[in-house]
């Protein structure tokens, strides 16, 4: 009888531990939805800069969505769909530029918010964007005397 309760008991703190990992793994790779629906907006770079899917979209240090999909465009640029979240507006003389979250951290979207009266509506493309700077190239034409 011992040994049966045992093997409950260990099946149980099993059970237990399989769901916190699960509510963590959810919790951390933000898989849950965003509140309130979202919105798709689209903006073209002319290099990704390795952003990935995925990644923040943030207004003001804020995140208001994610990288949803990144595909080559008909122009060989890099076209990213942003899901946005539907509390937030963008006005259509936004910018978007691809940041670095410190030294040498995560890249993800900032929008940089316009003053026009006129906002963005699902499926509307950012026309003002910033690809990222890229160090490598920086160096190499420094080192080189191309500057």
């Amino acid at each position: 009888m011992k040994k049966f309760d045992a093997e409950i008991a260990a099946g149980f703190f099993l059970l237990l531990g399989i769901f916190a990992l699960a509510f963590i793994s959810i919790k951390l790779g933000r898989l849950d939805v965003m509140g309130g629906g979202s919105y798709a907006l689209y903006a073209e770079f002319e290099k990704a800069g390795g952003v990935k899917t995925g990644a923040a979209v943030e207004i003001a240090g804020v995140e208001i969505g994610r990288v949803k999909s990144i595909r080559l465009d008909n122009n060989y640029e890099a076209m990213l769909e942003l899901a946005i979240n539907n509390k937030v507006r963008i006005q259509e003389d936004a910018i978007a530029s691809i940041k670095t979250k410190g030294l040498i951290g995560e890249k993800f979207v900032q929008i940089t918010a316009g003053g026009s009266d006129k906002l963005l509506t699902n499926g509307s493309k950012i026309r003002e964007t910033e690809s990222p700077i890229d160090i490598e190239e920086a160096i190499s034409k420094f080192i080189y005397g191309k500057i």
